[in-house]
């Protein structure tokens, strides 16, 4: 008895080596490749995002998809992030010297009361604020801590970050080419190795995953876009300075949900500056308004009706992902809970309805896909 259960016993035991072994070297995989991580996590965002143009291109040109495309669209990645940032660089960088011109002048001179600050409610109280501690030389004194070596060792600071986010780029760059490359070849892998791991469920997970990312881009970066290009005309016409560079801010910010508000702050407070106090209100409340629009109706359409969860669900996955993982968490914060959402459904049998008041389905086994 004990000889015919020796070979099982044997073969448990080396799969449970074989197992344990393989677990180990993929752990020890990942301590290796931790600072790529993100670089191969963006690089699939970015092939996700892309896919069904890409599509059509290899569609198209069948004979160079197999380094040309990837080439091709690589560059134009590349560009799209770099052309704008050049010119958000080039642009602060002649700011900077305005700054430190304008510095030494509140040293020298101090800042005079600007005549619109008679109008404003409380103005006795704001002129009296103004003249302790901003009119004079003297009173100007917390400006003395900003030399000019200051802000060189500042910047010497933010050019190490900086080099370091390229280098990362660089190397998201050189994964989303073999991405690209390979995509059909990892496709039918990952379908293979999800039907293992997860059964059934493993199409409908990457299903999911890929429809969560592209809906959360349409609904941050598009419409993140779309209202940095309505606020930059907005600057423009009530004449906000540099209302480019502002509007290109919005765009960034405004893919954070309400983080568009910091920057309409930042040109009320330059239209102010310049004594024009109703285009500060006006930019304000335009600019409300467009946030209200963009977060209260595109958004939950765009990005709820691609992950089918309730937008609050979406809105606690991009601000949670956002403070674990930086920019990276606005895509793969979403992406995980449309999976979880999905998976517990799946666990508890039920299937949810897009109308509201209506109760869920009876328990039973699970729909092949929530399309």
């Amino acid at each position: 008895m004990a000889a015919s259960t020796d070979p099982l016993t044997a073969q448990r035991l080396h799969r449970l080596t074989k197992v344990t072994l393989a677990i180990l070297l993929a752990l020890f995989g990942l301590w290796i490749i931790g600072t790529f991580i993100p670089c191969l996590i963006w690089a699939a965002v970015i092939t996700i995002a892309i896919d069904p143009l890409y599509q059509r291109a290899e569609d198209r040109w069948p004979r160079a998809r197999r380094a040309l495309l990837p080439a091709i669209a690589t560059f134009l990645i590349a560009l799209l992030v770099l052309a704008p940032l050049a010119l958000g660089l080039i642009e602060a960088a002649r700011e900077a010297g305005a700054i430190l011109q304008w510095l030494a002048q509140v040293r020298e001179n101090g800042m005079p009361e600007p005549a619109w600050l008679q109008s404003l409610p409380l103005s006795a109280e704001i002129s009296r604020w103004w003249q302790d501690n901003l009119a004079t030389p003297e009173a100007a004194r917390h400006f003395q801590h900003f030399r000019g070596s200051m802000l060189l060792e500042h910047s010497q600071l933010w050019g190490k970050g900086l080099i370091h986010r390229m280098v990362i780029f660089a190397f998201t760059l050189i994964a989303l080419f073999f991405l690209l490359r390979d995509r059909d070849v990892l496709v039918r892998q990952g379908e293979v190795a999800a039907r293992r791991l997860l059964g059934y469920s493993g199409k409908r997970i990457g299903i999911q995953l890929v429809r969560s990312v592209r809906g959360t881009i349409d609904g941050l970066v598009l419409v993140g876009i779309g209202e940095g290009a309505v606020m930059a005309v907005v600057y423009i016409l009530l004449g906000v300075p540099h209302p480019l560079l502002l509007g290109f801010l919005t765009a960034i910010a405004a893919m954070i949900p309400f983080g568009a508000a910091l920057l309409f702050g930042v040109a009320a407070i330059l239209l102010i500056g310049q004594g024009s106090v109703g285009g500060a209100v006006a930019v304000v409340v335009i600019g409300l308004v467009v946030v209200a629009i963009a977060d209260h109706f595109l958004r939950p359409i765009l990005i709820g009706g691609s992950t089918r969860m309730p937008f609050l669900w979406v809105l606690i996955g991009i601000l949670g992902g956002v403070e674990t993982l930086g920019l990276l968490g606005l895509f793969v914060g979403p992406a995980t809970m449309a999976t979880l959402i999905m998976l517990w459904r799946d666990y508890v049998g039920e299937r949810l309805t897009d109308e509201p008041g209506r109760s869920a389905s009876p328990a039973g086994p699970p729909p092949p896909d929530y399309g």
